[in-house]
């Protein structure tokens, strides 16, 4: 039997013939962070490089108006994109003032290549009340920043944030004056981290209905991690209507991060939307860490030290059983929901206290050793008085 005839998905494919774009804001709101350490412009570059390898579509290169380093990175990413090609669409994060969006337009005048502004507006009634703005305000503030942008030539993506906690005159009102203007991409926020899927999806079906309608403009989904629900949303937002959806690497970003890119993008391949090969994904991972001075939990998704590692007999046996029959697929899918090979990894077996016959007899043959009874039995015994697995070490001194 096939795999496929092994495993009854419950889930289903996407039917819908569309594919979802993603824009990866590592280096902007995961910067946000306040546990990072802000890479240099070489760093940048190097992650902009393999962020287009990896299929993401759109990048947001940060935010200019921050100050001049932050500015000069935004200028040198944009010259990287221009010189060598990459099919990446630039993005800037700025607040709905001619002061941010000037540099903008100088930037993309500068480099002679489309730069998108990403421009930001809070939306929100408990925003509104702590800024004192009323709904008069943010209309004409919307249609003053696009307006300046279309006459700039430069393309704008209207976002509202904490969309996901405003009411819904205030963002048909703000959209629609954007829309208006020659907005081309609108982006709904989950800012504060605040949606449930049923909410995100109610959202976007209220956009497409109220707002969009019969107009060509795509929409954008920016999502917050702050309840758990950071991947989950993104993927009710696409099933709604999204076109666009953003995260971060590991989910860096303000408070408990974004919506971590790397787990979406493998949870979009398994539903059938592949995005280019994922085997560089680990690599791409480590590199974020080890630039923005973060640790990869060893259980996180995928790219976690243990995501394909046990120490338990059963699972172990199950394994073992799948790989003696030569069948390497089945044992990657055993007890794994992601395949191993899917991002060039594979599963590991170790011993420890929970280890059965099974992991000790993998564990010689890989090494070269003779599995017999009594070494089985004296490594067995030693991993079941031991609180944790045994290092490669502690195994070889038994042996």
């Amino acid at each position: 039997m096939t795999l496929d005839e092994l495993i009854n998905d419950w889930n289903g494919p996407l039917t819908e013939g569309r594919i979802p774009a993603l824009l990866d804001e590592t280096l902007r709101d995961g910067l946000q962070s306040p546990s990072v350490r802000d890479p240099d412009i070489a760093a940048k570059r190097d992650l902009i490089h393999r962020l287009a390898s990896l299929g993401v579509d759109a990048v947001d290169l940060g935010m200019p108006g921050a100050g001049p380093k932050a500015l000069a990175a935004v200028r040198a990413l944009m010259v990287e994109i221009r010189d060598h090609r990459l099919p990446l669409q630039p993005n800037v994060a700025v607040r709905t003032l001619e002061a941010d969006l000037v540099q903008v337009a100088e930037i993309q005048q500068r480099v002679g290549f489309p730069l998108e502004a990403g421009a930001f507006l809070g939306s929100s009634p408990i925003r509104m009340d702590v800024e004192g703005w009323d709904l008069a305000f943010l209309v004409d503030t919307a249609r003053k920043a696009v307006a300046f942008c279309r006459r700039h030539e430069v393309p704008v993506m209207m976002v509202t944030e904490d969309s996901t906690r405003a009411r819904p005159d205030v963002l048909k009102a703000i959209y629609s004056a954007a829309l208006d203007e020659g907005a081309q991409t609108i982006c709904l926020s989950d800012t504060c981290g605040h949606a449930t899927p049923d909410g995100v999806r109610r959202l976007v079906r209220f956009i497409k209905d109220e707002v969009i309608r019969d107009r060509s403009v795509l929409i954008d989904w920016h999502g917050h991690n702050d309840r758990g629900l950071g991947v989950a949303n993104a993927i009710a937002a696409f099933e709604a209507g999204a076109d666009r959806l953003h995260g971060t690497i590991l989910g860096i970003g303000e408070r408990c991060g974004n919506v971590a890119l790397d787990q979406l993008m493998i949870n979009l391949h398994l539903m059938g939307f592949p995005k280019g090969d994922l085997s560089d994904l680990p690599a791409l991972a480590e590199r974020v860490a080890e630039l923005c001075d973060v640790e990869i939990p060893a259980n996180y998704p995928v790219l976690g030290r243990d995501a394909f590692r046990t120490g338990t007999g059963v699972h172990a046996a199950a394994i073992v059983k799948a790989l003696h029959r030569g069948d390497v697929e089945l044992a990657d899918a055993v007890y794994s929901g992601v395949p191993a090979a899917l991002v060039g990894r594979r599963q590991e077996i170790e011993i420890g206290p929970l280890a059965g016959h099974s992991n000790v007899i993998y564990w010689l043959e890989m090494n070269g050793y003779d599995p017999s009874p009594d070494r089985v039995d004296r490594i067995l015994q030693t991993a079941k008085n031991s609180p944790r697995i045994l290092s490669e070490a502690e195994i070889r001194a038994v042996v």
